[in-house]
């Protein structure tokens, strides 16, 4: 009896923490906007000098986050029977999920119908193209994420290249037969993993600085009109897909899984809002792999396969904005566009998604790289960039937001 009463006291306790600190963090968020609107020159200058110490220290930890939790899980394939399932749900979730968000791309984009951009303004868009992307294919990006050295993808923080190699490493443990060496070397690997995620827990309870930071850059940018210029019913098309997305197709696969969309979302909105402000999937990932088993209750052993898989393939924003950006692109340059062909560019902008990696503008790049192998007029792709910066905002909150979703139905699939 006494057992059962102090193990509802230690959960209303932490339920008291979260609260407490989503009001903290929602504190700091509207202190944030209050000095961004102040447009004090030194201010702002400070704001974004500590946003970017943030979005550094979160990256740090990010990159040894992503290849020590996909190692000890896949080290341990043999051991743990659910791990072929806990794979085989999140692939499955992660497919459905990013290709109904084309689909609502698509669907607005015929609905919406953006017209054509005149001439003279595409020509100019071409100087706001950065010069050494511009002629990159998509094949090169494709080499890029393949390792030739096994430390660069470190410096790189490229995420696709560490999760092969994460893969690989994890797997050879799997097949290496059990030994003293082997048990030693998990242990070691072990031992990492618990020190990065006490170095994250610490960077987590200095967040409120950082949202202050981040909350006040944004604000002072978008106040003085840096990222105000609009394309009009292009836009619109890209938000309200987004949008449709986030606030109604993920909570309906959530309920059909009979999850509580409301309970999900403000068990693991620290993790969206961070995501909003770093504009990156990989940056924010210690924040969501936190939220999900401190606040959520997801099991360790799903949250660390699935959310770091997902924070790679799981691109829900980014699908429907190279399906509905390149389809823009190619009817400016004059092409016919044929259901037919909006439905392989769908499943082009799905597959290329998946293969993009959670990093800052990386949909931006992968759909300049995608454009510029087709002959369209990449121009068009200069004109959309000062918007990018909003888009990139909306798209990273939304990738996190599925990986979350994916990460609960998982969990309510293999342990509920």
């Amino acid at each position: 009896m006494t057992q059962n009463i102090t193990t509802n006291n230690d959960t209303d306790n932490a339920k008291l923490r979260q609260k407490r600190q989503l009001a903290l963090w929602i504190g700091a968020l509207v202190a944030g906007c209050a000095l961004g609107l102040l447009h004090v020159v030194w201010l702002d200058d400070l704001m974004t000098f500590i946003a970017t110490i943030f979005t550094r220290l979160f990256q740090l930890v990010a990159v040894p986050t992503i290849v020590l939790a996909v190692i000890t899980t896949l080290a341990k394939f043999g051991e743990q029977k659910d791990t072929g399932r806990i794979f085989a749900h999140a692939v499955t979730y992660t497919l459905l999920t990013t290709t109904v968000a084309a689909a609502v791309g698509l669907i607005l984009f015929n609905v919406i119908q953006p017209g054509n951009l005149p001439a003279a303004m595409v020509t100019q868009g071409n100087s706001a193209i950065p010069k050494d992307l511009g002629n990159e294919s998509y094949y090169d990006h494709i080499l890029g994420v393949i390792p030739n050295n096994i430390v660069k993808p470190f410096l790189d923080g490229n995420v696709l290249s560490l999760l092969i190699i994460a893969f690989a490493v994890g797997i050879a443990l799997a097949k290496l037969p059990k030994s003293d060496r082997k048990t030693a070397l998990l242990n070691v690997i072990g031992g990492l993993q618990d020190l990065l995620f006490l170095l994250i827990r610490a960077l987590i309870w200095a967040l409120p600085l950082g949202i202050v930071a981040f909350s006040a850059q944004l604000t002072a940018q978008v106040s003085a009109g840096i990222a105000a210029e609009s394309l009009g019913k292009y836009i619109a098309v890209i938000v309200g897909g987004n949008l449709i997305q986030m606030v109604i197709v993920l909570p309906l696969f959530l309920i059909m899984r009979g999850l509580n969309p409301l309970h999900v979302f403000g068990r693991m909105s620290p993790a969206v809002l961070m995501a909003f402000f770093t504009k990156s999937s990989a940056a924010t990932l210690p924040v969501t792999m936190a939220s999900a088993e401190k606040r959520l209750g997801v099991s360790q052993k799903v949250s660390r396969f699935v959310l770091p898989i997902c924070t790679t393939i799981n691109m829900n924003g980014c699908a429907a904005f190279i399906l509905v950006t390149s389809l823009f692109v190619m009817q400016n340059g004059g092409t016919t566009l044929t259901l037919a062909q909006m439905i392989l560019w769908l499943f082009i902008a799905v597959i290329a998604a998946v293969g993009n990696a959670g990093v800052p503008m990386g949909c931006y790049f992968l759909t300049l790289s995608l454009m510029a192998g087709t002959g369209a007029p990449v121009g068009i792709m200069g004109i959309i960039l000062p918007a990018y910066t909003i888009f990139d905002m909306i798209e990273t909150a939304e990738n996190v937001w599925s990986d979350s979703c994916v990460c609960a139905m998982t969990d309510h699939d293999i342990n509920g």
